[in-house]
């Protein structure tokens, strides 16, 4: 998103006085270096190619950080991702806002992580909203707002990027708007708000007695490429390869969680879902072994 951001205020023509980094907040500063030289990511290449000033600060309510936006006579401020609530002091600062690139179409969809969120509840669409900051996590006035495609075969990973791509965009013609159109504030209706926090380590284990095939397909999806999800049999556990598993077309007249087939060779195993659908899953790797086809052929054994 912050790469994204950066192109998205270069493309507009507007000069960026400071990038600040939330890595800058919460990283050791030998290991940040150590991450930045042998493997930066895209905004820190970025930021080196364009010749980017680099804010080092420990937090962006710091008073250092606004006595440096001040003596900067900041315009804009443009928030990505960022853990901290902003505080008034700090967001009241700018001569023109404060601004947040939130990836859902606000009000729906608040919180850490829209991009797992809106696959795991089976929306056809999710967005990019850019709106005011205030004192609630992304309950500020609605600027900019595009909706975003979500395909059933999309990853939390191919959403993020495509909803990453259209930031930019979106930056640019609210920087450009701003130059030549009068922008009005729309208020989020808060009856319409939904809020997820970060999910916790249960839904990588995969349910097949109590998910649809739907459901199953869902939660691989959104959580990688965050999380890995698991199947367990017996002791052990197969991790999921998210773009190698395919829901069957027929139902079949087997308990929810039977093993139907398997194949060693494509390290396969098709499993019946709360909905009576079987799921084939390949390419499945054991945690933490390596003898993932010598197992299936051994160990894993077929319903009746």
């Amino acid at each position: 998103m912050l790469a994204n951001i950066i192109l998205g205020v270069l493309d507009a023509g507007a000069d960026i006085v400071g990038v600040f980094r939330y890595d800058q907040t919460c990283t050791n500063k030998l290991k940040l270096m150590f991450n930045d030289f042998f493997k930066p990511a895209p905004e820190v290449t970025l930021i080196k190619e364009r010749k980017l000033k680099e804010i080092r600060l420990k937090s962006a309510n710091s008073t250092a950080f606004k006595n440096l936006m001040i003596s900067l006579n900041v315009d804009l401020i443009i928030i990505g991702t960022w853990k901290e609530q902003i505080k008034p002091e700090i967001y009241n600062v700018p001569q023109i806002a404060t601004v947040n690139v939130h990836p859902s179409l606000l009000p729906k969809y608040r919180g850490p992580n829209p991009y797992m969120q809106t696959i795991l509840h089976g929306e056809e669409f999710s967005g990019v909203t850019i709106h005011l900051v205030n004192d609630r996590y992304d309950a500020g006035a609605i600027l900019k707002q595009q909706n975003i495609p979500i395909y059933n075969t999309d990853t939390s990973k191919e959403l993020r990027e495509r909803t990453t791509r259209a930031a930019r965009d979106l930056v640019c013609e609210f920087i450009t708007d701003l130059n030549e159109k009068i922008l009005t504030p729309v208020m989020q209706d808060d009856k319409y708000a939904t809020y997820y926090p970060n999910i916790t380590g249960e839904e990588m284990m995969l349910d097949f007695a109590l998910q649809t095939s739907e459901e199953i397909s869902r939660t691989i999806r959104a959580l990688h490429p965050f999380l890995p999800t698991y199947i367990t049999y017996k002791k052990v556990f197969f991790c999921v390869d998210p773009y190698n598993f395919q829901i069957l077309d027929e139902t079949v007249d087997y308990l929810p969680d039977s093993i139907i087939s398997k194949d060693p060779e494509t390290k396969s195993l098709t499993i019946v879902c709360k909905d009576l659908k079987p799921v084939k899953f390949s390419n499945l790797k054991l945690y933490k072994r390596n003898d993932t086809k010598k197992y299936i052929q051994k160990n894993v054994e077929i319903t009746k």
